[in-house]
């Protein structure tokens, strides 16, 4: 059996959905090791895995603590955390490497590590990934890379990455991974036909016990209602007003409303709340959905995963990032709407969430995705790959 290491950055969007295959690995009988602030490691040892806990600079929800929304800020972010984690990781196992490394696409310190000590690697990708023409169709949101502050970013990391020894610049480091097991449903891939299917092997969402968040029971909810379930995740949900609409939107119905606002809003801002509105800073979202009769949601990749693992009717209101692209394609799929934020009245929120929760087309879209996404392999098969990788290793990265 081997040693694993799993490396993420610390936010929910990016351990979350690794960790039923650390699950299945460790049922395998492998010893994973996974690097994590305090904050994730229950979690992390609820898997069977160890937690290695290490200091981290990224924000956290829990404190307030905002995340920006893109650009340069990001990736200094992003950069900063790799530096720290892989001198604080490389210290923790000294005599003792892993045989395979994995890693989120935001886990630089483990894929540097794998580099350096020339270790097989297998990313493990809870978003969408690159196709043949990526770079040229997201030219725009990568223009900062050549503006001044993008250039002294990408001279400093070119810098770290040959300290440490890594042999390669941040472009090759930042491009295509060698292999890639992706944690999403292939539905929601855009321009999948051009995804390089010796490099990415999708599985569809990987979605494991998560009991111990809590029941649907535990919010009180009556059940002779239908359930509205709204949220923003974990990042980008300081949006009073929006809140604020959403109870305005619904109250009346008929329906129990359940709002998960996330840590930044004052719940008094949002008034007087009726009976038939439940609001809560997180709920158990997979234990919700299962009972949900329509999900409005920022389109996060978790989120339109689990709307479709449970077969809800969604309305995709997006918020930042890769957002934009995850809502229209829900639509396009036939299991939701899109209703861009800037057009979220009250009203057109009740009428996309009583159309999409009454439409039979959309119900046979929903039940079709949901069969699909159960079936597409998940958690064993992304160990399948996992393991098969320490047979194939390469140093060679994809180019840019």
């Amino acid at each position: 059996m081997s040693h694993i290491l799993m490396s993420a950055s610390a936010a929910h969007g990016h351990v979350h959905p690794n960790l039923p295959v650390m699950a299945e690995l460790v049922a395998r009988g492998h010893r994973v090791t996974y690097p994590v602030p305090d904050r994730f490691a229950d979690a992390v040892a609820a898997t069977g895995a160890t937690p290695l806990l290490i200091h981290t600079d990224l924000p956290d929800p829990a404190k307030g603590q905002q995340w920006p929304e893109g650009g340069v800020e990001v990736m200094r972010l992003f950069s900063d955390e790799a530096r720290s984690a892989f001198a604080q990781i490389t210290a923790a196992l000294s005599g003792d490497l892993p045989d395979i490394v994995c890693y989120d696409g935001s886990g630089w310190a483990g894929h540097a590590l794998s580099r350096v000590h020339g270790l097989p690697r297998v990313e493990l990708a809870p978003h969408m990934v690159a196709w043949d023409t990526f770079e040229e169709d997201f030219a725009e949101a990568y223009a900062f890379y050549d503006t001044p502050e993008g250039l002294a970013w990408q001279s400093d990391m070119d810098a770290w990455l040959d300290e440490v020894g890594v042999g390669l610049g941040n472009r090759e480091f930042l491009g295509p991974p060698d292999r890639s097991v992706v944690l999403i449903p292939e539905a929601m891939q855009p321009n999948r036909d051009r995804v390089e299917r010796n490099r990415y092997t999708f599985v569809g969402p990987v979605i494991g016990d998560r009991s111990h968040q809590g029941s649907f029971a535990d919010l009180g909810v009556r059940s002779d209602r239908p359930v509205l379930l709204v949220s923003l995740g974990s990042a980008y949900n300081d949006r009073p007003a929006f809140w604020r609409d959403c109870v305005t939107a619904m109250h009346g119905t008929g329906w129990t409303t359940v709002l998960a606002v996330g840590p930044y809003v004052d719940v008094t801002e949002l008034g007087d709340l009726p009976d038939d509105v439940v609001v809560r800073e997180w709920v158990p979202q997979l234990a919700v959905l299962a009972h949900a009769s329509a999900f409005v949601t920022h389109a996060g990749m978790g989120g339109c995963s689990e709307g479709l693992w449970h077969g809800v009717p969604m309305v995709a209101v997006p918020q930042a990032a890769d957002q934009f692209v995850n809502g229209p394609r829900l639509a396009e799929l036939g299991v939701g709407e899109h209703l861009p934020a800037d057009e979220a009245t009250p009203q057109r929120l009740r009428e996309a969430v009583l159309r999409v929760a009454s439409s039979r087309e959309i119900a046979e879209q929903c039940a079709e995705h949901n069969k699909i996404a159960r079936a597409a392999g998940g958690a064993s098969a992304a160990a399948d790959v996992i393991e098969s990788s320490k047979m194939s290793t390469s140093s060679h990265a994809g180019p840019w």
